[in-house]
C-alpha cells in the first residue's frame, strides 16, 4: 500500500511539474512590427513573403553605401606576425587614418575582427585574437576614437582569408579587419 502511495504521488508530482511548465503562447501567432514607414499588405495574400500581413524587402547584393566604407583608399586590413598581437610599423599609418576617420566622424562606428591561422587550439586562438582587435582599439583610442565607436571581437582561426597550410596562408590569416557600421 505504501508503494503505491508513493507512486500516485510521483505520478501527481510529475504532472504538476509538467503543467507548470505549459506555456499558452503559441509561437505561430508571433506579432510582427512594421518598422518600415510603409503600410503593410492588409490584402491578405503576403505579397512576397506569402505571409498574410507580412511582406519582405528584397535585398541589393552588391548596392553599398560608399559612405560606410570607412577612410576611402586606406586599407581595411592589418596583418600580425606569428604568436604576436603588437601592431607592426608598416601598419601605423593604417591605423591611425582609421582613428582620423572616426574622430572626425563622431557617429560611425567601427568592429574590429581579430584572426589566427589555424595553428594552436582553439580557446589560444580566441584569445590571440581578441588580443589583436585590442591592441588595434587601445591604439585607436589613444589617437583620437572614442571607446564607444569601436568594439573589437575576435575569430579566432575559424574565418580564415586563405585556406592551406603554409606560411603564405597562415600569414594572411594573421590579422585585424576593420569593418564599420
Amino acid at each position: 500500500m505504501k508503494r503505491i502511495l508513493i507512486s500516485l504521488a510521483s505520478i501527481i508530482a510529475l504532472t504538476a511539474a509538467l503543467v507548470g511548465c505549459s506555456s499558452g503562447v503559441k509561437l505561430s501567432d508571433v506579432p510582427v512590427e512594421n518598422k518600415t514607414g510603409t503600410p503593410a499588405d492588409q490584402s491578405g495574400t503576403g505579397g512576397a513573403s506569402g505571409v498574410p500581413g507580412r511582406d519582405v524587402a528584397p535585398v541589393l547584393i552588391g548596392a553599398t553605401d560608399p559612405s560606410l566604407a570607412g577612410p576611402p583608399g586606406v586599407a581595411k586590413v592589418i596583418y600580425f606576425d606569428y604568436d604576436s598581437f603588437v601592431i607592426k610599423p608598416e601598419f601605423q599609418g593604417t591605423v591611425e587614418a582609421h582613428a582620423r576617420f572616426l574622430s572626425a566622424n563622431k557617429d560611425r562606428k567601427l568592429v574590429i575582427e581579430g584572426n589566427t591561422d589555424e595553428r594552436g587550439g582553439r580557446e589560444y586562438n580566441l584569445a590571440l585574437g581578441q588580443k589583436r582587435a585590442e591592441a588595434v582599439r587601445r591604439a585607436m583610442g589613444l589617437l583620437g576614437a572614442t571607446d564607444a565607436q569601436i568594439e573589437a571581437v575576435s575569430f579566432g582561426e575559424e574565418k580564415p582569408a586563405v585556406t592551406g597550410a603554409g606560411e603564405e596562408a597562415y600569414s594572411k590569416n594573421r590579422r585585424a579587419e576593420f569593418n564599420y557600421r
